[in-house]
């Protein structure tokens, strides 16, 4: 069944969209040991009251989180966020691509703009409407946001109409800031194989979104 309104997680069974709905039967008949489910919002230590920035990606992959149930973990792109958030002291270093590896975030949470996992890895702009209403429900329970990073277009623009901010006022380009309302909107390319692969997205480019982050939010208090 679908969530109650106003909650931030839809439920395991979701009905919203009829095309998700089959490709998540489809799965669960092929691979009925994996989570084949919504995946929900990966929060940090101390919980929501804890997070200040928001990680907004564009959907599970289908042997990614789809499988594990946790958010960026079983394929390439977690390999590379959880290492630059590492770095950045906005995760330990304990990431390995399970669930049961002792990751921890810190200030952080992770979510996406499509909670269940579309074929192709390509939601349809229904299906990412649809799941706006989770990303702001997820967006009220942070007290303490300051800074969102959005991942690719999908993800930035659902997030700044999930802000209720025109487009146009905050355009997606890698590495670009934007203010929206109280919160920070800072927009990367993808942290996915092919983009890494092809040279549009470079560890080195990653790093500096993050950096502009870090330099954003300071230093953890003590």
């Amino acid at each position: 069944m679908a969530a109650a309104p106003g909650e931030p997680e839809p439920g395991r069974d979701c009905p919203i969209c009829p095309r998700l709905v089959a490709f998540r039967e489809e799965w669960r008949g092929r691979e009925p040991a994996w989570h084949n489910a919504p995946v929900p919002t990966l929060l940090p230590v101390g919980g929501r009251n804890a997070v200040e920035m928001l990680v907004v990606g564009l959907a599970p992959g289908v042997r990614g989180a789809n499988r594990t149930g946790r958010p960026f973990t079983g394929d390439y792109a977690g390999d590379l966020l959880y290492a630059t958030l590492s770095r950045f002291g906005f995760a330990n270093d304990r990431f390995a691509a399970r669930t049961d590896d002792g990751l921890e975030l810190y200030r952080t949470a992770i979510t996406n703009s499509v909670r269940c996992v579309p074929p192709e890895n390509k939601p349809v702009g229904a299906e990412i409407a649809n799941c706006r209403r989770f990303l702001e429900a997820t967006l009220a329970e942070f007290p303490h946001l300051r800074c969102i990073v959005t991942l690719g277009r999908i993800a930035h623009d659902s997030t700044v109409r999930t802000l209720s901010a025109r487009l146009a006022t905050a355009p997606f380009g890698h590495g670009a800031s934007h203010a929206v309302g109280s919160l920070q909107v800072i927009s990367s390319y993808h942290c996915s194989r092919y983009n890494t692969n092809t040279g549009r997205l470079t560890e080195a480019m990653f790093v500096d979104v993050f950096d502009k982050v870090a330099t954003f939010l300071g230093p953890h208090p003590a």
